[in-house]
């Protein structure tokens, strides 16, 4: 597809699939990206070139040559630069009113699963961490949910994201936290996630400390185990001693020595020796959840989880098909007005494609 077609020839339509409650002047003109009408004289045509930028991958010199040329705007790329250092706050609203709008018609499921997940993107030039962006996923409505975006001082977190009650949150090791996992129960979802063993102390039924690494050794391969168990309530950290199963599968051997390979390879890297419980419990796939059993058995666990590699092809289709990480820009104001239209555009091209397919042309249902 021919994203540049959109822009030029079908933007009323594509704007059509906005989902904001006020006029877009206005709603520029409170967050400062429309403060004066000179060259752009409306919060249409400043959006029609965010997406140009940062959708189509122009630079901000063609941006401003493709403007001049379909008689949108008459503006040098500096000018147009200026211009997108104040939008992308007015970008995050969009993106964020899309994503309400989404989540308000959200249809019911037994699990309102949400898979979650982060992703890095570099400055051009940098070998590091600029941004990180966090992203939800629904998938009954198998579309982007929720979107935050954060510095490199963002970690990954389960409190960074919106928990709806009822919400079903699926994420890896790295939100594996005591603090997270009672965040998300507090909003009243429940949680399937990846058990860090270092990371979060377990009790008994009594209170006893629960040694998991000890627990799972008896597992036989491709035998699935559970333990109702405790998270270790820390009052500073406002953890209660909240009832949780863990769900454990032993690994065959060839895909524990896989693991481990992946651990020394890391830690070698890193000039450090790993834990030898580390490499221990490689042999495992463990998941810690707050549902009860009479609501999702331990098998439907573990293969819930496995539905989390779907948040990372879209991280990989944004990267891939809108070039995501293909960040132009060193400025962080720009950057963020860049990955903000990249990620309100994923948005409109998922409700325009759905609207095309289920589209007849002759107006009925051929049978």
């Amino acid at each position: 597809m021919d994203y540049r077609e959109l822009v030029e020839y079908q933007w009323p339509y594509l704007l059509s699939f906005l989902a904001v409650d006020e006029p877009l002047d206005e709603s520029a003109k409170r967050y400062g990206a429309l403060t004066r009408k000179r060259r752009v004289d409306s919060a249409d045509k400043l959006l029609r070139l965010a997406l140009a930028y940062g959708f189509c991958g122009l630079s901000l010199r063609q941006t401003a040559a493709w403007a001049e040329t379909l008689g949108i705007a008459s503006l040098s790329d500096v000018a147009l630069l200026k211009r997108f250092q104040k939008a992308s706050s007015w970008l995050g609203y969009l993106v964020a009113a899309k994503l309400a709008d989404r989540s308000g018609s959200r249809p019911q499921h037994p699990l309102q699963l949400v898979l979650v997940d982060a992703s890095t993107i570099c400055a051009p030039g940098n070998t590091g961490t600029d941004w990180r962006i966090h992203l939800g996923f629904d998938l009954a409505a198998f579309r982007i949910s929720d979107v935050k975006l954060t510095g490199v001082s963002g970690g990954e977190t389960l409190k960074r994201y919106s928990v709806s009650p009822g919400d079903v949150v699926v994420a890896d090791r790295g939100y594996s936290r005591r603090p997270d996992l009672a965040a998300v129960t507090q909003k009243q979802g429940d949680f399937i996630v990846r058990l860090n063993w270092a990371c979060v102390p377990l009790t008994d039924q009594s209170g006893e400390s629960f040694d998991i690494v000890d627990a799972v050794r008896s597992i036989p391969e491709a035998a699935v185990c559970e333990f109702n168990l405790k998270l270790k309530p820390d009052p500073r950290r406002n953890v209660p001693a909240l009832p949780v199963r863990v769900v454990a599968v032993r690994k065959s051997e060839a895909a524990a020595a896989d693991s481990r390979k992946k651990i020394l390879k890391n830690a070698s890297k890193k000039q450090t020796t790993p834990d030898s419980r580390t490499l221990e419990m490689a042999a495992y796939v463990v998941v810690i959840t707050s549902l009860a059993s009479n609501r999702l058995a331990a098998e439907d666990v573990l293969e819930i989880y496995r539905f989390r590699w779907q948040v990372e092809i879209v991280f990989k289709r944004l990267k891939s098909l809108l070039d995501l990480d293909g960040l132009p820009a060193k400025d962080p104001d720009l950057a963020r007005t860049f990955i903000y239209s990249k990620v309100l555009a994923a948005l409109l091209l998922d409700d325009f494609t759905h609207a095309f397919v289920s589209f007849s042309p002759w107006g009925f249902n051929i049978k």
